[in-house]
């Protein structure tokens, strides 16, 4: 297969790709600014009171071809209950899984990695009597991931998190407490490791 050949089915499949994201944005009702590029898949439920809301020049690299360090196959956006997901301006996000409850705020700039998942909610009842039964309801909290914040591939965002400015979450990190600006934090639970720029 030539280079042009190749070149054309790309831009083919990004043509309808867009279409298809389109369609599932009027579908959602998600409002998003300009200038979004999409590679790859996105499953959205936005059946939050909140809705979902993007900013311009969104991008959300995911699947197997279009993300080389592996992980989930597609992008995930999830409202329930009166969950809202508000993702500002110049925001990347590659496979991940975001789900709302209550609210995820994501400021300008932020990077997300491959394989992360920000979850405002605990999803289960602490209460082994009320777990799995109809009462069963987990605690919710925001979170908020501020300006220029990276998060790298595989961490996990809980509830109640506020992610500092410019800081950095190493991957695989399990964030279960706030960390201020301009720190890098890691591991299982995370903790500081050494402020940026120093």
């Amino acid at each position: 297969m030539t280079a042009v050949v190749y070149k054309i089915l790309i831009s083919t499949k990004r043509f309808f790709q867009s279409i298809v994201h389109t369609i599932q944005f009027f579908l959602f009702n998600i409002s998003i600014g300009k200038n979004w590029k999409i590679e790859g898949l996105i499953f959205i439920r936005n059946s939050g009171l909140g809705g979902i809301t993007i900013g311009n020049n969104f991008s959300a690299n995911s699947g197997a071809s279009k993300n080389p360090i592996g992980g989930d196959t597609v992008l995930r956006l999830i409202t329930k209950k009166s969950g809202k997901i508000v993702i500002k301006e110049n925001v990347g996000i590659s496979n991940s899984t975001l789900y709302s409850e209550e609210l995820i705020l994501i400021e300008d700039d932020v990077l997300i990695g491959g394989g992360c998942c920000i979850w405002d909610t605990d999803f289960h009842s602490l209460d082994k009597n009320k777990r799995g039964s109809s009462l069963d309801e987990g605690n919710t909290q925001p979170i908020i991931i501020k300006k220029k914040a990276f998060i790298g591939a595989k961490a996990i965002i809980l509830k109640s998190v506020v992610i500092g400015e410019n800081s950095i979450v190493a991957a695989g990190s399990v964030v279960t407490k706030s960390i201020p600006d301009n720190q890098i934090w890691g591991g299982n639970p995370a903790k500081f490791i050494r402020n940026i720029n120093e």
